[in-house]
C-alpha cells in the first residue's frame, strides 16, 4: 500500500513564503513523476508543477520564476518552495505521484489529502 503525506501548509501574507514537503511510503518499486497541484474554491483542481523522474520541473506560468519544485527520489519526496506568495496562490495543495508498487504492475495515481494555503492580502 502507497501512503503519501503532506506538510507545511498554512497562513501567510502577501508576499510571503511557504515550503511544501511531501514523503511516499510503503509498497513501492518506482515512482515516476511527482506533481503538486491544487484546488482553489470556486475553481478546478490544477497542475502547479511537476518533476519527471529524468526529466526536467515544468510549471504553470502562473507560477514561473516564484515557485521551484524538487524531489529526493532516494528518500521519495518532494517539496515545493513557494515565494512571493499572492492571494490567488490560495487553496488545499495536493502531492500526487505516479508510482508502480510492483515491477510486474503498471502505474498508478496517488494522492495525499492535501494541505491548506492561505494566502492574505
Amino acid at each position: 500500500q502507497v501512503r503519501i503525506e503532506e506538510s507545511g501548509g498554512g497562513m501567510v501574507q502577501a508576499g510571503g513564503a511557504l515550503k511544501l514537503s511531501c514523503v511516499a511510503s510503503g509498497t513501492i518499486f518506482s515512482i515516476n513523476t511527482m506533481s503538486w497541484y491544487r484546488h482553489a474554491p470556486g475553481k478546478q483542481r490544477e497542475l502547479v508543477a511537476n518533476v519527471p523522474s529524468d526529466g526536467s520541473p515544468n510549471y504553470i506560468d502562473a507560477v514561473k520564476g516564484r515557485f521551484t519544485i524538487s524531489r529526493d527520489n532516494a528518500k521519495k519526496t518532494v517539496s515545493l518552495q513557494m515565494n512571493d506568495l499572492k492571494p490567488e496562490d490560495s487553496g488545499v495543495y495536493y502531492c500526487h505521484i505516479l508510482a508502480r508498487a510492483w515491477a510486474h504492475l503498471q502505474e498508478y495515481d496517488y494522492w495525499g489529502q492535501g494541505t491548506q494555503v492561505t494566502v492574505s492580502p
